[in-house]
């Protein structure tokens, strides 16, 4: 993991901040998921009926969107601000599923910074990877708001 003082990110705008470590995404974790948001929908949680309609089940999107935070921590920690808030996505799509048991990775890259009243706005490209396949499972432009 890297660590960059907020100071330094004008210089990072335009760059790749890192790809995180791989992160398997198993059944007891979809199924874990599946209980938390009341969403038992079959494509998720019936395992038989999935691998017969659908060739297996597949991971929530709102799943996989939830690992970026976990999977962020693992590219880059910041330092040198009071504390750090997401702040929300301007773009957001699910460009692919996650297959039960599959193995996720997020790839982050700094597209701007946005400096306001004591507040920095990051924007950044973040986009999770699924092992073995050229199709992300998604790609979004995730905003954080630090505070410094």
């Amino acid at each position: 993991m890297r660590v960059v003082d907020v100071k330094d990110l004008p210089k990072l705008v335009g760059q790749e901040l890192g790809v995180s470590d791989w992160r398997t995404i198993d059944q007891p974790l979809i199924d874990r998921f599946a209980d938390l948001t009341d969403d038992h929908q079959w494509i998720h949680v019936d395992v038989a009926r999935a691998e017969s309609e659908i060739g297996g089940a597949i991971a929530h999107g709102f799943l996989t969107l939830s690992m970026m935070s976990s999977l962020m921590h693992n590219i880059i920690e910041f330092k040198g601000y009071k504390r750090s808030i997401n702040y929300g996505c301007n773009k957001l799509r699910f460009t692919g599923a996650v297959p039960s048991g599959a193995r996720i990775r997020l790839r982050a890259k700094l597209l701007s910074i946005e400096p306001k009243d004591g507040r920095i706005i990051l924007t950044r490209e973040s986009t999770i990877e699924i092992e073995g396949e050229e199709r992300p499972a998604l790609v979004a432009e995730w905003l954080t708001l630090l505070v410094v």
